[in-house]
């Protein structure tokens, strides 16, 4: 890592840009909390976004300044064979991504006089002469290969280390992704920041949903996905509440029998949605394991095919007892709840809000110039 010099410029509202990546709509979601902590200290927060990410952060901070940027535009295959190579064949649009949005920094930070950048999983999104941060809970990327899973770490690292600091979701010892944020070595710039999530308990709500669904991820898996469930619904009993992950969508499907079916929730309603659920169904992204982690909620985790970050993390929690993995492909909605009934869930003890802490040190940092800067 390059010398630590000393960011001097003093603020007493610094203005901090968030970026982060558009890759399904989780990097968005787990910058909510600490978007709301940049404001409750007196930041001014200029959010970088577009189209689903644009409208689902639109609707949480709808007084911010939002900054339209593409995205990295990732397409995912249909079959889970043809996952990797259609990824790998998207590389030089990623480079090309990579280039383009840091130029684009370079014109924002000077336009807007920003003082820090948060980047969340957005490779080219930091500055030699402003404090910038990294957010990733990938510091091992699981491929399925251990030869391309070096490749892609020592990539991953050479783009971690241009930033000031790479703040790590995480908890430093007992850590709820694994060996996905505890690889044998980590660059010299990572702090753990512990577990992030937007949800808090709700004490005193009754348990009125059977089952609570929630969709996300990239197309066409979404898609498939959806129509997969929808269609054994119609044959499953009790009060279901069914979530599409669509916040940029008008039109949804009718609902029926007892099934309540939204595009997309605000932070605050699907807090209580789901703090009234008995059972959940969703995709094991980790910003959706963080968020039942924080609730202690009961799940069924179901991978995106092919995606191999989800799938070890589905198996890595079922093999710890804290929640039930299925496959989409064997997905029968009637039998994994008959097997959450038999299923020995442990519960997870998670501390506190620490990530606060450590948001709280920056901004102070930001405000008196003594932040170190690569």
């Amino acid at each position: 890592m390059k010398k630590n010099k000393n960011f001097t410029t003093k603020k007493q509202n610094p203005r901090v840009l968030v970026a982060p990546l558009d890759w399904g709509l989780g990097h968005s979601t787990r910058c909510i909390p600490i978007i709301n902590e940049l404001i409750s200290l007196g930041c001014e927060v200029y959010i970088v976004a577009d189209k689903k990410t644009f409208s689902l952060l639109k609707k949480e901070f709808p007084s911010t300044v939002f900054l339209r940027y593409k995205g990295y535009e990732i397409e995912y295959s249909r079959q889970k064979s043809f996952f990797s190579l259609k990824l790998i064949l998207q590389v030089p649009k990623i480079i090309l991504r990579i280039f383009q949005e840091k130029r684009w920094l370079k014109k924002v930070i000077k336009r807007y006089s920003i003082d820090a950048v948060i980047s969340d999983n957005r490779f080219g999104m930091y500055h030699k002469n402003i404090p910038s941060i990294y957010i990733t809970h990938q510091l091992c990327i699981k491929t399925g290969n251990k030869f391309s899973e070096q490749i892609a770490q020592k990539i991953h690292y050479y783009f971690i280390k241009k930033y000031s600091f790479c703040w790590v979701p995480d908890n430093q010892k007992d850590g709820l992704a694994g060996d996905l944020s505890h690889p044998k070595k980590i660059p010299e710039n990572v702090i753990y920041i512990g577990p992030v999530s937007r949800f808090s308990v709700m004490p005193g709500l009754q348990e009125m949903y059977d089952l609570v669904i929630i969709l996300s991820g990239p197309e066409p898996q979404r898609t498939i996905f959806e129509n997969n469930i929808l269609e054994q619904l119609k044959t499953v009993d009790g009060n279901i509440f069914f979530i599409r992950g669509l916040p940029e969508e008008s039109k949804q499907p009718e609902n029926f029998n007892k099934i309540t079916i939204k595009n997309h929730l605000p932070a605050y309603e699907l807090n209580e949605v789901l703090a009234m659920s008995k059972i959940v169904i969703c995709r094991s992204g980790y910003t959706s394991v963080m968020d039942l982690a924080a609730l202690q909620k009961k799940a069924i985790l179901i991978p995106t095919p092919g995606q191999t970050e989800q799938e070890y993390l589905a198996k890595y929690l079922m093999e710890k007892q804290f929640f039930l993995l299925e496959k989409q492909e064997d997905l029968s909605i009637k039998k994994s709840l008959e097997k959450v009934t038999a299923f020995n869930f442990k519960k997870l003890e998670l501390p506190g809000k620490a990530y606060k802490k450590t948001i709280k040190e920056f901004v102070n940092s930001l405000k008196s110039g003594h932040h170190p800067i690569q």
